[in-house]
């Protein structure tokens, strides 16, 4: 099992006072930029998982992973993580609930899950609305690593903490960047207190990140409160122009937050109405990273070949450059150098998907379609799907009519 890379000590007195002054306007370097307002009504959704399904059943394997071990995970917590159904279940209601738990032999147990070779965005507004738990020794968090980790080990594949909350302070959240040369305890971070100093816990809140080339911003329901850049680093390398998967996680006890004590009550449960993924240009696209269909499954190159006419297949995400999709502001769809192409430029029903050299016809322009997710070419009216409607490892793709189905539905970076 891999470790933890979140090397989290408590703040200083003059770290606390630095992190208190991202609360008010104009005090710090790391102001939010003034057009998050204006960026919020480009926004388009391009991804989510709203988890609907019977009480009881687990979360969609096509968008999460599950992440299990009790080794402290690199910051002396004390949960084991598992997959069983009593730690992270849908509860019916549309919510997903992870539950950390104290067991009949005193020790816990909670849930990690990760998006990570399923979902991996690139930019855009990440957001997931939440009911955190409470508690001293409680860790909640919502956050992203590099989608390089763990083969650029960290802090080098950069972190992104959208929320954490430790269960001493309850009326704080806070959101923070680790990269080279500002991780563990000397990050890029700023903390947001509750306006009327109420927990976190008593209620749903909102908790986002608008990420661009050069530039995260934070926000808790809708206020900005922090904007960090290229700039901020210090000098060292700004690592967070990449895709980057999704971390849903309770931990117990740590370097950070404290142990629990008598007056941690359990179970206590962290419960996820959806997380969203947002495209902020209004194109439902723009970033680079990985396509996937409706299962989870990856758009992929075969044999990761360039030559002009390499079918475009469906494949068991595995994060080579193959699978590396950009979009562009111009309606093409890239990988290793070249183009999402029809083949001949044919406009019927059943013509295969191959890769092309960049030509810019009418075969290598594509529309994400809001609402079906249908990734369509204009050309021919017709829509992106695999050869026999089968999303299997393998399968061939072609443009066929476009009848709105999961088949259709494919998820852009």
């Amino acid at each position: 099992m891999r470790t933890e890379h979140r090397f989290r000590t408590p703040l200083s007195l003059a770290a606390a006072v630095a992190a208190l002054a991202l609360l008010v306007p104009g005090t710090s370097s790391a102001a939010p930029a003034p057009a998050e307002a204006e960026a919020a009504a480009q926004a388009t959704l391009v991804w989510s998982d709203e988890f609907n399904g019977p009480s009881g059943s687990a979360p969609s394997a096509a968008n999460w992973n599950h992440e299990t071990g009790d080794h402290g995970w690199g910051n002396n917590e004390l949960q084991n993580y598992t997959n069983s159904r009593a730690n992270s279940a849908l509860d019916g209601n549309g919510n997903l609930v992870i539950t950390a738990r104290r067991e009949a032999d005193g020790s816990y147990t909670s849930a990690r899950m990760t998006t990570q070779n399923k979902v991996q965005p690139q930019y855009g507004r990440v957001e997931a609305r939440i009911k955190i738990p409470r508690g001293q020794g409680i860790w909640p968090a919502f956050w992203m690593l590099g989608s390089g980790f763990p083969d650029t080990p960290w802090p080098n594949s950069g972190e992104i903490d959208i929320m954490e909350n430790i269960g001493r302070e309850p009326h704080m959240v806070h959101g923070s960047l680790h990269g080279p040369g500002y991780s563990g305890g000397n990050p890029l971070t700023g903390s947001y207190m509750h306006p009327q100093g109420w927990s976190f816990a008593d209620d749903f809140h909102t908790f986002a990140v608008d990420w661009r080339p050069g530039s995260v911003t934070w926000s808790v329901n809708g206020n900005a409160y922090q904007t960090y850049t290229s700039a901020d680093t210090r000098g060292n390398p700004w690592v967070y122009d990449q895709p980057f998967f999704m971390i849903l996680n309770v931990a117990v006890g740590g370097n950070w937050p404290g142990y629990p004590d008598g007056s941690t009550q359990f179970p206590q449960q962290m419960v996820v109405d959806y997380v969203r993924v947002y495209s902020l240009d209004g194109s439902g696209g723009g970033g680079t990273g990985t396509i996937t269909a409706s299962n989870g499954i990856c758009l992929d190159v075969a044999g990761a070949q360039t030559g002009d006419g390499t079918p475009i297949q469906l494949a068991n995400c595995n994060g080579n450059q193959a699978q590396q999709w950009t979009v562009g502001s111009d309606g093409t769809v890239r990988a290793l150098g070249k183009c999402l192409d029809v083949a001949g430029g044919a406009t019927g029903a059943g013509t295969r998907v191959q890769l092309w050299t960049c030509n810019g016809t009418g075969a290598q322009r594509w529309t994400h379609v809001s609402g079906s997710q249908a990734l369509r070419n204009p050309q021919s009216g017709r829509c992106l799907q695999p050869v026999g409607r089968t999303q299997s490892d393998g399968t061939r793709t072609e443009i066929a009519n476009c009848d709105g189905s999961a088949v259709q539905r494919w998820n852009l970076p």
